[in-house]
């Protein structure tokens, strides 16, 4: 019978996370159900504890930090991880691990934005936010994905010890999506329902802040993800600003046979010459990519032998 992790990172959650506990208890009754709480100062270490969870402690304040530790020190072959809110029924749980357990997957997304979410969540800002970031993964990876920001999934055993959580806030979402995507990993995605937080229950993601800083995790995560793409547009923008000034330049030379604008030409060279440069950084961060991601598929072969050979 394979292992079942239920994984909930918890921040002054007082008026759910005891509920939360019950409800995945009784939905996965062999399960273990940890509560990885980050400074709470309500009590919700303690209520998790006497609803029979497994509680420990991140003092490192963010999601990413409480993710890195969760994903290092919890042992299982499947792993659900979900928010404390409420906003997640439990009863939904059976459809996020199905794929995993059959392997259809390496990890499924609770999809909030096929179904109730626009509706429910109040903040308007947070649906333009995911809208945005699903259209930018779209742009720049190619893939099409529903829902990058939900905090209901499920993972395999794989993905949670290869991926190298190096976020320290909410944008652990979206660096977790792009590492599927970039390690071609399986992800699904089930449509769930999503409530808005019970009274009393205050969201601890600020829309413009933490938006600000998804945005980052994207820039950068393309940077290294996609360098020759990258690099290469910033190339081309810079080759495409040295046609610009050097127009007007070599107009004035075919009309009166003299360089009248020696600063603009040097100017636009030194631009052209940027924009080679970019383009042959691109190739090198390239080439490193793609042995880095050599060494990642023979690392993952040797440990699925082993896993073979062992069972």
């Amino acid at each position: 019978m394979p292992k079942v992790a239920v994984l909930l990172p918890c921040y002054n959650e007082c008026i759910t996370i005891e509920k939360v506990v019950k409800d995945f208890r009784e939905q996965l009754p062999e399960a273990d159900i940890w509560v990885y709480d980050n400074n709470s100062t309500d009590g919700s270490a303690e209520l998790a504890l006497n609803a029979g969870a497994l509680v420990r402690r991140v003092t490192q304040q963010g999601k990413g930090h409480v993710v890195r530790r969760m994903f290092q020190e919890v042992e299982a072959d499947v792993y659900v991880m979900v928010d404390s809110d409420d906003t997640y029924p439990a009863d939904e749980v059976h459809k996020l691990i199905a794929p995993i357990l059959s392997g259809e997957a390496d990890m499924v997304n609770g999809d909030r934005l096929s179904s109730t979410y626009m509706t429910e969540n109040k903040r308007k800002g947070h649906n333009f936010g995911n809208t945005l970031v699903c259209t930018l993964i779209r742009v720049l990876w190619g893939k099409r994905v529903n829902d990058v920001m939900t905090g209901y999934r499920a993972f395999s055993r794989h993905f949670v010890k290869s991926c190298p959580v190096l976020a320290q806030g909410f944008e652990i979402e979206t660096e977790m999506t792009l590492h599927t995507i970039d390690k071609r990993m399986s992800l699904v995605e089930v449509p769930i329902q999503y409530r808005d937080r019970p009274e009393g229950s205050v969201s601890k993601l600020n829309t413009v802040s933490d938006g600000f800083r998804v945005l980052k995790t994207i820039f950068n995560l393309f940077r290294f993800y996609r360098p020759e793409l990258f690099f290469g547009i910033v190339g081309t923008l810079f080759l495409l600003l040295a046609f610009v000034f050097f127009l007007p330049v070599l107009i004035d030379y075919f009309s009166t046979g003299r360089v009248a604008r020696q600063p603009t030409l040097n100017f636009s060279g030194f631009l052209a010459i940027a924009g080679l440069l970019s383009y042959g950084v691109g190739l090198i961060l390239g080439a490193c990519k793609k042995q880095s991601d050599q060494m990642f598929e023979i690392i993952v072969s040797q440990e699925k032998g082993r896993e073979v050979r062992g069972s």
